[in-house]
């Protein structure tokens, strides 16, 4: 059993609310946009593609402005190992919107909403395995 190397994407406005996000299959649980690593991807061009993919936000609309300096990681429950893995190992990017009023566009097949969120609510509103690594990097 091995860790999926992954990343999160972190979008904050000028008053430094996050922007979260609502997961599909999974009614009233919120997160930030995230994915794998592809093979030959650096982790920051896996943070612009999976930002795009799921949330339509490109570099018109944001500005990558931090990286968290180290991995994070997570077990998955037992319930949902898959194909060997154990959980995730990420890094987390941080980007501003140049203007406050974008307006992301969810992808539908992981998200169906989003919302500007204070980082305690958004924490407190991830599923509960993530949770400590949200507290890691969210609530620094």
């Amino acid at each position: 059993m091995h860790f999926r190397a992954n990343v999160v994407a972190v979008v904050v406005n000028s008053t430094g609310h996050v922007l979260a996000f609502e997961r599909s299959d999974l009614a009233g649980q919120w997160q930030l946009p995230q994915g794998g690593i592809d093979v030959g991807e650096t982790p920051v061009v896996a943070a612009w593609r999976e930002l795009q993919e799921e949330t339509g936000l490109s570099r018109d609309d944001v500005e990558l402005i931090d990286e968290y300096p180290e991995w994070t990681a997570y077990e998955w429950p037992e319930a949902i190992r898959a194909k060997g893995r154990m959980g995730q190992v990420q890094r987390w990017f941080t980007f501003r919107v140049v203007d406050d009023a974008v307006v992301p566009t969810p992808d539908d097949v992981e998200f169906r909403a989003w919302q500007w969120a204070d980082r305690q609510w958004l924490t407190d509103n991830v599923v509960e395995f993530r949770r400590p690594s949200y507290q890691r990097v969210l609530l620094r």
